[in-house]
């Protein structure tokens, strides 16, 4: 995966519309549903490809961080939320926000892990 193509995906996945993209990632958290089976695997991918290319770059557009709000921060929401209904989310969906909220700090921070 190059880094423009990492970088489409992580937008469709999150902050595209949102009417015709009912299977992203973020649209499936928000209608109590699991991600389709390897798409945090695919966005773990995208993340450390986009770290690789900014990592050195002194400041990041608004739509790259508005991502990886919605990746840290507002994933996270939806899971508890979701608990909270009673959703039985995958039992390794916790741990792969975890990993996607950790790479997120690090394409924030300007360093991994």
């Amino acid at each position: 995966m190059d880094f423009e193509t990492a970088r489409q995906f992580l937008f469709r996945q999150t902050i595209q519309p949102q009417e015709d993209r009912e299977d992203s990632f973020y649209s499936r958290l928000r209608q109590g549903q699991p991600p389709i089976p390897g798409q945090a695997t695919s966005l773990l991918l995208a993340l450390k490809v986009l770290y690789e290319g900014l990592h050195n770059e002194p400041a990041l557009d608004k739509d790259m961080v508005q991502a990886l709000f919605i990746l840290s921060y507002e994933s996270r929401q939806l899971f508890e939320a979701g608990q909270k209904r009673g959703v039985i989310w995958p039992p390794l969906l916790d741990d792969d926000l975890k990993r996607i909220a950790a790479a997120a700090r690090s394409i924030i921070t300007g360093s991994w892990g």
